[in-house]
């Protein structure tokens, strides 16, 4: 995925957003900090699941996106691993242990998801517009 050929020509004016959306609470959070990102059309939230499986279409859609962002909630990191691991680079990543949410320890809410979606979407925003759309639609 870095390499240098055509997909740079071909890229695509979205942003595609990866989160955990692991069985804890923080899993939860970051799941949600996704969706609340697609509902405002900062980024189309894609499937981290499939690009663990190297389902085709979702790995090409990966690889033309103009940007991507992957949100862990705890310190197993599995959506930058599942990345890295397929290959891309280049993708920022936020972690919500930074934010100081701790596994088991953090009640999930939409305070907790807003305490993140902005700083991530800081990390999103393009110079000019806003990418609209789902990764799997």
């Amino acid at each position: 995925m870095g390499d240098t050929d055509d997909r740079t020509i071909r890229r695509k004016e979205y942003d595609l957003v990866f989160a955990c959306s692991g069985a804890c609470d923080v899993g939860l959070i970051a799941d949600g900090v996704a969706r609340l990102l697609t509902e405002e059309k900062a980024a189309s939230m894609c499937c981290i699941a499939a690009i663990g499986a190297g389902m085709a279409d979702i790995m090409e859609k990966t690889q033309l996106a103009r940007r991507i962002i992957a949100i862990d909630g705890c310190s197993s990191e599995c959506s930058r691993k599942i990345l890295d691991k397929a290959g891309f680079e280049g993708f920022a990543h936020i972690h919500l242990e930074s934010f100081g949410m701790e596994k088991g320890k953090t009640p999930p809410g939409r305070d907790s998801m807003q305490e993140v979606k902005n700083p991530a979407a800081l990390k999103l925003a393009p110079e000019t517009g806003r990418p609209s759309g789902r990764c799997c639609s």
